[in-house]
């Protein structure tokens, strides 16, 4: 009786086995470049990805300098102007599209959009609502494949990208807060793709039910007097009003790729630090800023002052517990950076705490705060996030304290 059910067993796992889809990139070459070992990958399709033919893909993979264990993973997406392959040789030179230069002491991940027509990073005009393409799918389960393979720290992983692929970072970034930590976007090429797979206006709201993780940290630096950068008002205002992570600078840099251009005209821009960020660490959303300058979109284009949004908010995660949670909030200070921006000496915000680990509240639930001076009691809103509105914060660092009714203060 025993051997009948091992072989039902045994049948059953193999039937199981049968049907998973087995996807293994195969690597077409090894080499140097920089100093750092190069892999050169190309991989056919799965199904599951809902592609409308068979098609082959290539994707390379930057080793850091030096080998360390559980590094971190610095994914790239090229501009529309570019293949996998021209995209990796900017790095050569600096300045060259200062984005795709990964660290030193980092893995990176270079994908490309631009070997079968029409695929881009999402489908362009084929794909307009919140279902993702089948080149979304392809970018996410890359990434996925190359974390595993590599053993990458999987709560230190970052996309980034230039033009189109700035259009593709807020795109894919934005919808996978359960892979990236944070995303970095230069220049991007319009915000629909954004807009669409969010639910942003105009677009279709996302289905009933669709619970999306807490976004990564998301930083956009964009021209007023590029074409590309139209309805930014438009994504600006929607994630202030969501409620979702954004470090924004502007200034008449045009469609610009270059560090020390974009740099001479606003010197903020690479001032937060979005590789330190991790996706297993709370971090605070801060919103209606008294500190934030008027958007130049959509009527004063020509604007030449340089400006941003929550660039001076700064936080560290105190402590994330079952029924309690805490953070540092402060400002930057003259002796933090230098910058021809005045740094205020205060600034109100509301604040809303995300990517909490271990505390955890339902919607409508009581949450009593605490920072500074100033305490309360608030309810979880509709997806049980905690927000505290109107605090004063300063250069000092100054814990912003949550607990659940009943749980004194530590």
């Amino acid at each position: 009786m025993l051997k009948n059910w091992m072989v039902l067993g045994l049948a059953f796992c193999l039937s199981a086995g049968a049907h998973a889809e087995i996807w293994t990139p195969e690597k077409t070459s090894e080499q140097l470049h920089m100093g750092r070992r190069l892999e050169v990958y190309t991989n056919g399709v799965k199904e599951a990805w809902g592609y409308a033919a068979p098609q082959k893909d290539a994707f390379l993979v930057l080793h850091p300098k030096q080998a360390r264990r559980h590094a971190p993973l610095y994914v790239v997406l090229h501009s529309a102007g570019h293949d996998v392959y021209s995209c990796l040789k900017c790095t050569l030179t600096p300045g060259n599209h200062d984005i795709y230069h990964a660290p030193a002491d980092f893995f990176a991940l270079y994908l490309d959009c631009r070997g079968n027509k029409g695929d881009w990073w999402w489908g362009i005009q084929s794909y307009k609502g919140p279902d993702v393409s089948p080149t979304e799918r392809r970018v996410i389960d890359t990434v996925k494949w190359v974390i595993e393979a590599y053993a990458i720290d999987p709560h230190r992983v970052y996309l980034c990208g230039n033009s189109m692929g700035g259009s593709g970072t807020l795109g894919i970034g934005m919808r996978h807060g359960d892979v990236f930590a944070a995303i970095k976007a230069n220049v991007p090429a319009r915000v629909e793709h954004v807009s669409s797979r969010m639910g942003f206006p105009p677009y279709a709201a996302l289905p009933a039910g669709m619970r999306l993780a807490d976004p990564p940290v998301c930083i956009d630096y964009s021209a007023p007097n590029d074409s590309w950068s139209t309805n930014h008002e438009a994504f600006v205002n929607v994630m202030n009003a969501r409620k979702y992570p954004l470090y924004f600078y502007w200034g008449p840099f045009g469609h610009a790729n270059n560090d020390e251009k974009i740099l001479a005209v606003n010197d903020l821009v690479h001032s937060f630090d979005w590789l330190g960020v991790r996706k297993n660490e709370l971090y605070a959303v801060f919103t209606d800023a008294s500190t934030n300058d008027p958007l130049p979109w959509p009527e004063r284009l020509d604007d030449k002052r340089p400006g941003q949004v929550n660039a001076f908010f700064r936080w560290k995660p105190l402590a994330d517990r079952r029924r309690q949670a805490a953070v540092s909030l402060f400002l930057l200070t003259p002796q933090m950076i230098k910058t021809a921006f005045a740094l205020p000496e205060e600034a109100t915000a509301t604040v809303t705490l995300r990517r909490l680990q271990r505390f955890s509240v339902n919607p409508g639930e009581e949450v009593r705060w605490s920072f500074g001076a100033r305490s309360g009691t608030i309810h979880a809103d509709a997806e049980g996030l905690v927000t505290i509105p109107g605090l004063t914060i300063t250069g000092e660092p100054q814990a912003l304290r949550v607990s659940k009714p009943g749980w004194r203060f530590w």
